[in-house]
């Protein structure tokens, strides 16, 4: 039986990656890396702002100014207010969905505060939010913020689940030890998110069926 319901955030309740996106490519290019909108969801969804700061730094081979996200802030509080929305289909689907659940997301508690307010979402989950960026030592992929999670809920890890919609938060509910959902209706390609233990599903509104498959022991298609 099902004890907790772990959410990841950008992509899976908020619909903000293409957002974050567009404002990576232009912040990309100002460095000198330009990059496709592809190239930049295959490297950089579902990091957090330092394990995306390393990579460039990594990919431009100096060190990067602590600031240097700065200067693409507007722009992205800009895109944030105009377009930011819930992602389609959840909100019917958080209405169905009876398990206790909480959100476990690699991005700051200030963003997560933002982004679901802005939504509508924030009051459902407050008292319940935790970030991948302050409240562990180890961000996704690793299974700490997920284990963190639980703990604080009072949730068995075997018998939490997971909803995710990138390649490091799968990765993460696996070295935890927790089934997950991967949603295949955002950015990233469906084949990134397959593995074991995880059921692929395409439609939010699915999704309080196969917790509820799952809850009872059985098992749903996606």
């Amino acid at each position: 039986m099902i004890e907790l319901v772990i959410f990841d955030c950008d992509g899976v309740l908020i619909d903000s990656e293409p957002l974050g996106v567009a404002v990576d490519r232009v912040a990309l290019a100002d460095l000198g890396l330009p990059m496709t909108e592809q190239e930049v969801i295959d490297r950089f969804v579902g990091h957090s702002h330092g394990a995306k700061t390393a990579l460039i730094e990594k990919l431009l081979g100096r060190p990067l100014p602590a600031d240097w996200w700065e200067p693409y802030r507007p722009l992205h509080r800009e895109l944030t207010e105009e377009r930011l929305a819930p992602v389609d289909g959840i909100t019917e689907a958080l209405a169905a969905i009876e398990l206790p659940s909480c959100v476990a997301s690699n991005s700051s508690h200030r963003w997560l505060r933002t982004g679901l307010g802005l939504t509508g979402l924030y009051q459902r989950f407050e008292g319940r939010i935790f970030s991948g960026a302050e409240d562990v030592a180890h961000g996704k992929p690793a299974p700490d913020l997920f284990l963190h999670a639980a703990r604080t809920l009072g949730a068995d890890p075997a018998a939490c689940v997971v909803v995710e919609d990138s390649p490091h938060g799968l990765a993460a509910a696996r070295a935890a030890g927790m089934p997950s959902f991967g949603y295949t209706g955002g950015v990233m390609p469906a084949e990134r998110l397959a593995g074991h233990g995880t059921v692929l599903f395409d439609d939010m509104r699915k999704l309080p069926e196969l917790l509820a498959a799952r809850h009872r022991g059985t098992e749903l298609a996606g």
